[in-house]
């Protein structure tokens, strides 16, 4: 069919319609994303291109309770150049002075400088790294150079800041200062008190200048970040340090697996040191779990104490009263208790009983007097608090655990009998130094802190005071009795702490040996401890060493591995007491001196021409006197003695230019 011009025309017809309609379709979309999508897209565009940015604020310094720093925040700056923001005339100006500046600087050669920025400039690099992880004065210093002194818009000046924590103390009580994750496990003081150290984010706006690569719009935030306050912790230092490397000692002497300390103040409750160190492959020793805190094992000996102090309330016995041991093996439903010493300690009495940590002394008292009622005896554990948790502010405190006649699925016909020299129940280092603490604090059971205040700079902002959780866990009676047996522990010949014994100074404890996995022989472990206070008469500090799975062929016994720990953070800290006690009589006037002084100070008022009567003097102040009046001095003798004679006589007349001769002794 030939084509004809009306066809063709028709054609065009519809060819321009649908164009026109195109058009159209076109028009009214642009008009849509204009006026009425326009913001949609516009803040997509710039969402994409332009970021906010959290900046992290700078987390408070944590403290020693000297003011030592535990952990604290350093700001680290990137600093980077935008190489084509600078126009042609400001680059080529400040090329060679900048590149100078960051020679002297930085320590690379100026040509270095010149040759990277002149690259980036070419390569068109808007991120140009110049120097990574400065601190604050070397960024000022930079900031302050030729062509970065312009600012980010005239001169690509571009910084980055990033706070790192730091810990001064480095290994030593790492896992007690600790750390707070945003996703994961916060531990210790860090995450104990991370609501006063972390502070407020702030906000910074950051455009998208290449692919992964963001630059700051402007030199300063548009929120700034606000500080976190700084926490005061009551370690101390000096202590921290004895207690590591006593523990740390032991620990590698008898290849134990892991091990902790605890030094407590009694009166306060404030924890002065805190140490943890456990085993790793290579056989090296690292803070890795905070074992005080969260360990909750069978204690062994040193919860008799406890069993004592139940007795003793409950009038069950009396300190004088004699318990006849045997041969040292008693047996309950086939399972035998026995004492460490072979063929037993016979006849004892109370207090012996406790001295010598007679494990079949403790048990027959317990026996005896609850065995028809072990809910009374429970119950006295449970009025004391021995099985309620601290309630410390850090976290992972491990939970004690006592059973009661009551749980039926717990308490078994042997259960009493096992619980009286600490098998059976479980407790944590820190909740059986508390209870030792209560002891040696006349009966007040406080809660143990690791933090005395929150500050913000010099302003207090919280303060923390001692926290009482029992004010009396027994009576004063009983606590003399068990306070007299602790130090006996220690003091007498028979005492199982008495190779820790000083002329010195002294200490008041309990020694403990708990077996481990004990219902398999083949796996028998042990668990050395020792608890106490130091100096028994008037405790200051108490004190807990606890030392998993000594090597069996160096020895296991607590008065061994545990108690050595203990007498040498008593014995370096009651060295140094007295150093730090005499600065007090710095101040306390000394009747001698005094009077000396007195002495001088008339002889230098009296007339300047008449000399003196010298004798009796210190040479130094005879000397002192006569020089000012204008003689000439001579002495014979010790020149650190007192004015035996003067050639001169006093009442003479001075004369400018003589020679006075002092004798001294």
């Amino acid at each position: 069919m030939p084509i004809t011009d009306k066809s063709i025309l028709s054609r065009l017809y519809f060819v321009a319609g649908c164009m026109f309609l195109l058009a159209l379709a076109i028009g009214v979309k642009l008009v849509g994303i204009q006026f009425i999508d326009g913001d949609k897209y516009r803040a997509l565009s710039q969402k994409r291109t332009i970021k906010n940015f959290t900046i992290e604020p700078k987390r408070g310094n944590l403290y020693s309770d000297d003011g030592s720093l535990l952990a604290t925040s350093v700001t680290k700056y990137d600093i980077r150049f935008d190489a084509l923001t600078p126009s042609r005339a400001v680059f080529e100006d400040h090329i060679k002075p900048l590149s100078d500046s960051l020679s002297t600087v930085l320590g690379r050669p100026s040509s270095y400088y010149q040759n990277l920025m002149k690259e980036a400039r070419i390569e068109k690099n808007r991120y140009l790294l110049i120097a990574r992880d400065l601190g604050y004065t070397k960024y000022m210093q930079i900031k302050g150079f030729p062509m970065f002194n312009l600012g980010p818009y005239k001169g690509g000046f571009i910084v980055e800041q990033e706070t790192q924590r730091e810990y001064p103390l480095g290994g030593i009580a790492h896992r007690s200062v600790g750390y707070e994750r945003e996703n994961g496990p916060s531990v210790g003081l860090e995450g104990a008190f991370g609501q006063f150290l972390r502070g407020e984010e702030g906000h910074r706006l950051k455009q998208k200048i290449a692919q992964g690569q963001w630059k700051p719009i402007t030199d300063y935030n548009e929120i700034e970040p606000k500080d976190g306050y700084d926490v005061v912790s009551t370690i101390n230092v000096n202590i921290q340090d004895i207690a590591h490397h006593a523990l740390l000692t032991q620990l590698e002497k008898y290849k134990a697996m892991h091990g902790t300390v605890v030094v407590m103040e009694v009166k306060t409750g404030e924890i002065k040191a805190i140490s943890n160190l456990g085993r790793t492959s290579g056989g090296k020793y690292f803070e890795r779990l905070n074992y005080a805190v969260g360990e909750s094992h069978e204690p062994g000996s040193t919860f008799k104490l406890f069993s004592m102090i139940a007795a003793l309330e409950d009038h069950a016995v009396d300190t004088s009263d004699v318990i006849d041991t045997g041969k040292g093996v008693i047996s309950f439903y086939g399972k035998k208790v026995r004492d460490s010493k072979w063929g037993g300690y016979g006849e004892l009495s109370v207090s012996d009983i406790l001295v010598r940590s007679s494990n079949v002394g403790i048990v027959k008292i317990i026996d005896d007097f609850y065995g028809d009622q072990p809910e009374k005896f429970v119950n006295r554990l449970y009025n004391m608090g021995l099985n309620d948790k601290l309630g410390l502010a850090i976290k992972g405190e491990g939970v004690p655990y006592i059973p009661h006649p009551n749980d039926k699925e717990r308490w078994s016909g042997i259960a009493l009998q096992w619980m009286a020299y600490g098998y059976g129940v479980s407790m944590t280092p820190l909740q059986t130094l508390a209870f030792y603490n209560a002891v040696a604090n006349d009966g007040e059971l406080l809660k143990p802190r690791l933090i005395k205040e929150v500050r913000d700079w010099d302003k207090v902002i919280h303060k923390f005071d001692k926290e009482v959780l029992n004010p009396s866990i027994c009576s004063s009676e009983t606590l003399k009795k068990v306070q007299a047996m602790l130090e006996n522990v220690v003091k007498s010949d028979y005492g199982t702490g008495h190779g820790l014994y000083s002329e010195n100074f002294s200490m008041a404890g309990k020694t403990g040996t708990a077996q481990k996995n004990y219902a398999d022989k083949s796996k028998l472990k042990y668990i050395s401890s020792f608890a106490g206070y130091f100096p028994a008469d008037e405790p200051k500090y108490s004190c807990i060493v606890v030392i998993h799975e000594p090597d069996k062929g160096v020895g296991y016994y607590g008065a061994d591995v545990s108690g050595p720990v203990f007498k040498a953070i008593a014995q370096k800290i009651y060295i140094n007491s007295p150093l730090i006690d005499t600065i007090d009589e710095l101040n306390k006037e000394d009747s001698d001196l005094l009077e000396d002084y007195k002495s001088y100070y008339a002889k230098v008022k009296q007339n300047n021409s008449i000399i003196p009567n010298v004798k009796g003097m210190s040479g130094m102040d005879a000397v002192s006197i006569l020089e000012n009046l204008g003689l000439r001095v001579k002495i014979q003798g010790s020149n650190g003695g007192t004015v035996e004679s003067q050639s001169l006589e006093s009442g003479a007349k001075v004369e400018s230019d003589k020679t006075i001769v002092l004798k001294l002794t």
